[in-house]
């Protein structure tokens, strides 16, 4: 369990009286690890996009106690429209259905018809209200048609946990043929449908993250028989995944714009590569003597930099994202990836 003591909380040393093997002092010292990054990530302040991510987080390890009490947070933040986790600026269109799969999974689990109404009004505010491209992608903001990397993960997973597999694959396809590049096969960050060109081109690491691990997600929500959607999808994360083996380091590190070695190094983005690769593999759709390599580089990049507190450091981060710091969706990172790795051991 991420939130319960694994030592003995007077001494703060592990279970004094009990006789230990190494093997089991290095697994109690790995939930220690896990434990002080879900309270790290508890005690941040989180916008929607990171309310979203924090209880998908806690999902995977199983605490759906804390996941269905953070999808309450969500909806007790709700706006007229449906959308949830509203702090602040009303502008965001995809951020809001970060937190939708808790919310159907809080619907699942509790038979709440609380959680059903707020579950129905936010498929409608994605499906039928939210702005739309002339292509008919949904916008990542209101004030304009803006698509941005981030959508792939905030809205496709949430419509297939509702229950809307085919129109998660068409957005996810919609944001692919607007963002990847197909001379680098890396996505670009925002694209400007009313001007017809890139507000931000740049290789944002966090955007390809949100895109590979954003698929990769949605590859595990949608049923096996849905091989048509599947390989769709497949057509699409194969490549990415492949295209981001080129922007690692050797310390499995990767600069914050993926192809500019004078942006600052930055972690999360190898901890949203490793969350995809370790879900692939764990899933059946990646080869693990051809990923798990890489996969386990960046997963020990990632552990080197989370501090004695749990806090997981030089992450692009909060306030504003642009230098190294911490973040929820870092935080979250490092959970989904080891809940990941672990479902593959």
């Amino acid at each position: 369990m991420i939130l319960s003591k694994s030592f003995d909380g007077e001494n703060r040393g592990f279970y004094n009286e009990v006789s230990l093997n190494g093997e089991d002092v290095r697994a109690m010292i790995g939930e220690e690890k896990i434990r002080k990054a879900g309270l790290a990530l508890l005690s941040l302040q989180r916008y929607a996009w990171e309310q979203g991510v924090a209880s998908q987080a806690f999902l995977d390890w199983g605490e759906t106690e804390t996941a269905i009490a953070l999808a309450k947070s969500a909806v007790l933040r709700r706006i007229a429209d449906g959308r949830t986790a509203i702090m602040g600026s009303f502008d965001a269109v995809t951020d809001p259905c970060a937190p939708g799969e808790a919310i159907a999974e809080a619907w699942r689990l509790t038979g709440d018809p609380w959680y059903r109404g707020a579950l129905d009004a936010l498929v409608r505010w994605a499906l039928e209200l939210a702005p739309r491209t002339s292509c008919g992608v949904v916008c990542h903001v209101e004030h304009e048609r803006q698509v941005w990397a981030d959508s792939c993960y905030m809205l496709p997973p949430f419509l297939a946990a509702a229950g809307h597999a085919r129109e998660a694959v068409e957005q996810m396809e919609g944001y692919h043929r607007l963002l990847c590049d197909p001379r680098t096969g890396l996505f670009h960050h925002i694209w400007n449908d009313g001007t017809g060109r890139f507000d931000r081109a740049d290789y944002w690491g966090g955007g390809n993250g949100w895109a590979a691990a954003g698929m990769a997600r949605l590859l595990h929500l949608i049923p096996g028989e849905e091989k048509a959607l599947r390989l769709r999808l497949l057509r699409m994360e194969l490549p990415l995944l492949q295209a981001l083996r080129g922007v690692v380091r050797e310390d499995g590190l990767s600069h914050d714009i993926l192809n500019r070695p004078d942006s600052f190094v930055e972690v999360n983005f190898s901890q949203m590569y490793a969350y995809a690769l370790f879900t692939g593999m764990a899933d059946g759709w990646l080869k693990e003597r051809e990923y798990r390599p890489l996969a386990e580089k960046l997963r020990a990049a990632a552990n080197r930099e989370l501090d004695g507190d749990g806090f997981v450091r030089h992450v692009c981060g909060m306030p504003d994202f642009s230098a190294p710091g911490v973040s929820p969706e870092g935080q979250a990172f490092y959970l989904m990836m080891e809940a990941a790795a672990r479902r593959l051991t």
